[in-house]
């Protein structure tokens, strides 16, 4: 049985995302009621609360067969259904009142998107993240699933079946792009130790020996704005990219050093880099947060930083109806960082996806509100699901798919996948990620 917080939170996705007169209520047998205003017959959802009140990996897993073709799936032959070892069929049965699901399709809701299995988790990364390789959509291999959008698609099904006359909500498939600025210039903050290193490495790496003999003079006479030969300042590139395609490019900005060697080398009150941040704006495009690499656990200084982004930008002319962002290096401890995000007074936040594998972190590639599942509550901030980052398909650290056809194929995989539950297929690109020809392609092929 649900507590009033957890009912309430998810009314509300199903109001956004099926009906506007949706209406849950605990039933004195434990399950859930699902019914419409003004109409009489209702759906009985079943509750396992056993299972996905855990906040662990380890409970049971099954696949459904869509009751041997009873109902429609979009993906596969069959679907995910964690938090059981069997599925007794049907599945879906009608009743006097209505309808029976058999599945706790609510309180999977709950566990994939409240990130329950989270909380306290001590198997983490080296960056003290929570990885992929630790989920129990990883090591049950529905991670490249929206399962909570595909069981969401069954519940509309049942939905229409039983008041046909009820017209459902519907959504449109799009395309996210972001751009987290880590590095915004080969040259122009290097100390002079790394400016040597950065022009043997553009002649060893990539042959670029034009830009690397220009490096020292574009180090010493930029002050104003980016040189516009510097490698790194792909940025009118992507937003030409992005104008093409009817994109609008959301662009985040380191604004603290909590971890100088792993934080950004550049000052965000830099004139180079205000004028970078103006000339975005200017293009119709997006300025966000990146707080830095030890801001994870410490949400005042989420705030600070978000405070000091703002500040420039309120300075330089820049305003914005919504502000988000995303955590340096996918940093993330569940639910204490929701809260630098919330109380700093941002819209969004797109961290939720994993590092070391591309996919559907939270089971869903449609914006949803945050939940916090210790203190049962419902938060303003809009939780944007990750769903791939360019090191992630392409880095040997982690898919190691490269640039060529595989990488290709495995983002269009996870867009199609998005597009068949009318979802937003949510990429991040990084701006020091599109120096050579084959990456801006590859770039440029995914937005199409």
């Amino acid at each position: 049985m649900f507590s009033k917080e957890n009912l309430k939170w998810l009314n509300y996705i199903l109001t956004g995302r099926l009906h506007n007169h949706i209406q849950l209520d605990n039933s004195l047998d434990g399950s859930t009621l699902l019914s419409i205003k003004g109409q009489s017959s209702t759906i009985q959802i079943e509750s396992n609360s056993h299972f996905f009140q855990i906040d662990n990996t380890n409970i049971p897993f099954t696949e459904w067969d869509f009751d041997n073709g009873e109902w429609s799936g979009v993906l596969g032959t069959t679907l995910p259904a964690p938090g059981y070892d069997k599925i007794e069929q049907p599945l879906i049965i009608k009743i006097e009142s209505g309808y029976k699901i058999k599945y706790d399709i609510l309180g999977l809701i709950y566990w994939m998107l409240s990130r329950l299995e989270e909380v306290e988790c001590e198997n983490l990364d080296n960056h003290e993240r929570f990885s992929s390789t630790s989920s129990h959509a990883f090591k049950h291999g529905y991670l490249e699933r929206p399962i909570v959008d595909e069981w969401l698609l069954i519940l509309a099904q049942v939905i229409q079946r039983l008041w046909p006359n009820i017209k459902l909500k519907h959504h449109s498939f799009g395309v996210i792009v972001s751009h987290d600025v880590d590095v915004a210039s080969r040259y122009i903050f290097q100390s002079p130790y790394k400016l040597a290193r950065g022009m043997v490495s553009d002649i060893l790496k990539y042959g670029n020996f034009r830009s690397a003999f220009r490096a020292p003079w574009m180090r010493f006479r930029s002050h104003q704005k980016l040189p516009e030969k510097d490698p790194l300042n792909t940025f009118e590139w992507i937003m030409d990219q992005s104008d093409s395609h009817n994109l609008i490019s959301s662009f985040n900005f380191i604004a603290g050093k909590s971890h100088p060697e792993t934080d950004a080398d550049y000052e965000i009150d830099h004139p180079s880099i205000r004028k970078l941040m103006k000339y975005i704006h200017h293009r119709g495009h997006m300025i966000g947060l990146h707080p830095s690499y030890n801001t994870f656990n410490k949400p005042d200084l989420i705030i600070s930083e978000s405070k000091k982004l703002r500040s420039i930008c309120f300075q330089e002319g820049i305003k914005q109806e919504f502000w988000g962002g995303r955590m340096h290096v996918l940093r993330w401890k569940h639910p204490l960082t929701l809260y630098g995000w919330e109380n700093a007074g941002m819209n969004y936040d797109s961290t939720l996806g994993y590092a070391d594998h591309a996919g559907f972190r939270c089971g869903t590639c449609i914006d949803y509100p945050a939940f916090d599942p210790i203190a049962d509550c419902q938060l303003n901030l809009i939780i944007r699901p990750l769903i791939a980052m360019d090191v992630t398909v392409i880095s040997k650290r982690y898919m190691g798919l490269g640039h060529g056809v595989n990488a290709y194929n495995k983002f269009n995989q996870l867009k199609d996948a998005c597009r068949a539950v009318n979802g937003s297929f949510n990429l991040l690109w990084h701006n020091d990620k599109l120096i050579t020809k084959q990456a801006r392609d590859l770039y440029s092929s995914l937005l199409e």
